[in-house]
């Protein structure tokens, strides 16, 4: 039986591109309304198994999982029957680099809601104003939302592109490197955003930036080769990991 506090149950999921194998029988459960980071050296897998939760591996030519499962409210998201373009509504992602879309503010957000067909404006402009307050962005674009997202700084199209996510109400928010690209206060912002959400969503987040993960983060799963060494309570892993490859690492 799931747990009602599991998010996303990953069992023994093995992945490859092509003939190369790049992850080796994972499992874990990502807790519901909590901060996960995957951290590990580059090259690891963390970043692979991000995109395998919400299927962009799938645009990779000879890019499969092999064998495993990933279920999210106890159903496997890669079962033949799963709609992919429902999937990545309820499995958001932002990127490493900010990519909003050539477009205004408004738009920017508006999308995916009308992508899923809402047309009322009054709906919309509500449903765009709460996705701004909550990515923190409200105050500061409230009088600019016809102008062009591009014109926005680079922390604030990161807090952009976390509205635009918001705006459909996903159930999990997948964050891949969202920081690297931004300065320290842009960066703290972008966190501070992370914590406050928690409550509402469910965050995984890969970084390679160890104070980052130790800020963030509620469990942090270390990962090396393409294998999970350890998974724990944040706190566990940076004061008093079990696995010495772990403590060598951090």
């Amino acid at each position: 039986m799931v747990s009602m506090s599991t998010a996303i149950q990953i069992n023994n999921v093995s992945f490859a591109y092509g003939a190369k194998q790049v992850l080796h029988d994972v499992s874990l459960d990502i807790p519901a309304r909590q901060v996960t980071a995957f951290i590990g050296p580059s090259g690891c897998g963390k970043s692979t198994l991000l995109r395998c939760i919400n299927r962009m591996n799938d645009e990779i030519p000879g890019a499969r999982v092999t064998r495993g499962s990933i279920r999210i409210g106890g159903i496997d998201i890669y079962d033949r029957s799963v709609d992919v373009v429902k999937l990545r509504r309820d499995v958001g992602m932002v990127f490493q680099k900010s990519n909003p879309f050539p477009r205004s503010i408004y738009e920017n957000v508006a999308y995916g809601l009308r992508l899923r067909g809402e047309r009322n404006k009054a709906v919309l402009d509500q449903a765009i104003e709460e996705a701004l307050r909550a990515s923190a962005l409200w105050d500061e674009v409230k009088d600019r939302l016809q102008e062009s997202a591009l014109g926005l700084s680079g922390g604030q199209q990161q807090r952009l592109c976390i509205a635009r996510t918001i705006a459909v109400k996903p159930r999990v928010i997948l964050m891949d490197e969202p920081c690297s690209a931004l300065d320290p206060i842009a960066t703290s912002k972008v966190e501070e955003l992370v914590w406050e959400l928690k409550h509402e969503y469910t965050f995984v987040i890969v970084t390679h930036n160890m104070q980052q993960a130790s800020r963030v983060s509620d469990k942090t799963a270390f990962f090396y080769m393409g294998t999970l060494v350890e998974f724990a309570e944040t706190s566990k892993i940076f004061t008093n990991p079990s696995v010495k490859q772990t403590e060598e690492y951090i």
